[in-house]
């Protein structure tokens, strides 16, 4: 539910919304603004020194396309015939066009979750109108990330609707919003992207857990995350609702994009049967800017000036999803493993410290199914 605007315990503002959403905008008097802008480039510095004393890690982070392997969907992508597919946030960016190219391979079925109904009709008959002729049955499913009620409604559809669940795209997400709270009081940020699929992904896993034992199985959970896991503050800050939201908004961002890295690790290591990694698609030119071009003056400038050498587009920043999603070959795909655009293990080799990390991981996995079990699930 989104409350008045001027009420900062205000929930959640979906990316497809932020452009026309006045929660998006901070309301400040005109010195506050431009302090505050200032801060905001400050606070994303924090994006560029992890990879000072590792520029060539740092360049394929935010230049993935240049030098990396080339990948096409059309045919790379394997058939998929008989695969039943589920991509969240898929009524805008990338998750359209994952389902997009995805369906043009035959699966079974795909569900497109959208917080926003209508949105997300309108997204299925753009896609059926961009398939023609097409076999796959390509459903829209209600999902609000931010209330685990439409979380458990949006799980039981999809468990008394199909016998199998092959793909699982945990794309959907917010970036750089103010501060603000989900259903359960979370920070928006960390309580969207982390924990919202944290719980779609235990409600589907009996699902998951029944294709992957079926014969010539090849169950995978992609989570989408970004460079910015590098911006996120300590595992007690992290975990310390308090804390967390006393961080500027890049920085609960961060912790957000570090948390799915480190939940995709932890679930390869307790559902080893299910391929569960984590992506940077890589810096794309999509809605999730929005909150940035209405509030922060300045970097809405860099944005202009650097954009065109850093942006990609939306069908090249699905690549890396689709490549881990359909596009690698079962045994190709280091499980709890992070990568950068296409393929790439993140870390020159040596993998991201936060699917390395063991004990994080078990510590967030832990806390989380704490937060979730206060309310009963």
């Amino acid at each position: 539910m989104i409350k008045d605007s001027t009420s900062m315990d205000s929930s959640i503002v979906d990316q497809d919304e932020c452009r026309s959403n006045a929660l998006c905008r901070e309301h400040k008097s005109p010195p506050l603004i431009w302090w505050a802008n200032i801060l905001g480039i400050v606070e994303t510095t924090g994006f560029i020194t992890p990879y000072l004393l590792h520029p060539i890690q740092g360049f394929h982070a935010y230049f993935p396309t240049v030098g990396a392997a080339s990948f096409n969907p059309e045919s790379a992508i394997r058939d998929l015939a008989g695969k039943v597919i589920l991509v969240t946030g898929g009524n805008n960016g990338l998750g359209r066009e994952s389902i997009l190219q995805l369906a043009k391979h035959n699966p079974s079925k795909i569900y497109l979750t959208s917080r926003t109904q209508s949105k997300g009709e309108e997204a299925v008959k753009s896609i059926r109108e961009s398939l023609g002729q097409s076999s796959t049955d390509l459903q829209n499913l209600s999902l609000d990330l931010a209330s685990f009620s439409s979380i458990r409604s949006a799980a039981e559809s999809v468990r008394s609707s199909t016998e199998r669940l092959d793909i699982l795209i945990c794309n959907a997400g917010v970036m750089a919003l103010p501060l603000g709270k989900t259903e359960r009081g979370h920070e928006v940020q960390f309580g969207t992207n982390h924990i919202g699929h944290h719980l779609l992904t235990k409600l589907l896993l009996p699902t998951l857990e029944k294709t992957a034992a079926l014969p010539d199985s090849d169950v995978r959970v992609i989570s989408i995350s970004s460079v910015a896991n590098n911006r996120a503050p300590p595992m007690e800050t992290m975990l310390d609702n308090e804390k967390l939201s006393a961080t500027g908004t890049w920085t609960r961002y961060g912790a957000s994009k570090a948390a799915n890295i480190l939940f995709a690790a932890e679930l390869a290591r307790r559902y080893p049967a299910i391929k569960s990694v984590s992506v940077h698609p890589g810096i794309i030119k999509s809605d999730l800017w929005s909150p940035i071009n209405q509030s922060n003056a300045l970097l809405r400038l860099g944005l202009v000036l650097i954009g065109p050498l850093a942006f990609q587009t939306i069908p090249t920043g699905a690549h890396n999803a689709l490549w881990a999603a359909a596009g690698a070959k079962k045994e190709e795909l280091q499980n709890g493993a992070y990568y950068t655009p296409v393929g790439r293990v993140d870390g020159e080799n040596s993998g991201n410290k936060y699917a390395k990390d063991v004990e994080a991981g078990k510590t967030l996995w832990e806390w989380t199914e704490g937060e979730i079990a206060k309310a009963g699930l």
